[in-house]
């Protein structure tokens, strides 16, 4: 685990980096994360392309090697109202790996806030490129389908 600040960017070297950018965000967020889960594709691959929409809480992710789409936790549920926009870095590459991190409600284990945080495959830049409050219940199940 190598985290190094470079002006207004973070960059690290392993999915831990992604981790521990989204504790820092989230905890300034005040919604600190408590869970987190890596996005691995079916195929075993741990690169995507990454779309979201914040405002109807809709992330999805292609897998950067076999192109299968899949929407991240609960977002299949609002893809409806979803105007997805994709992410590129500041170095120009749209390929993450990427990091799901949840709050949680006192005392329970239901989601309170989403975070989707990721480490560019071009320049190793990792920070929170997606958060929004999330009502998905059951963290457990929720994070199983990112």
């Amino acid at each position: 685990m190598t985290l190094t600040k470079k002006g207004d960017y973070s960059y690290g070297t392993s999915a831990k980096d992604i981790q521990t950018e989204m504790a820092e965000f989230s905890e300034d967020n005040g919604y600190p994360t408590v869970r987190y889960a890596q996005s691995v594709c079916a195929c075993g691959n741990r690169s995507f392309n990454l779309e979201s929409d914040e405002d109807a809480g809709v992330a999805q992710r292609t897998c950067a090697e076999c192109g299968v789409v899949h929407f991240m936790g609960d977002s299949a549920e609002f893809a409806d109202d979803a105007d997805l926009g994709g992410h590129v870095c500041v170095c120009g590459e749209d390929v993450f790996e990427l990091m799901s991190g949840v709050a949680l409600y006192p005392d329970s284990n239901d989601v309170r806030w989403y975070y989707i945080g990721c480490r560019c495959a071009g320049c190793d830049l990792v920070g929170v490129f997606a958060e929004w409050k999330c009502e998905a219940g059951n963290a457990d199940a929720f994070l199983a389908k990112v």
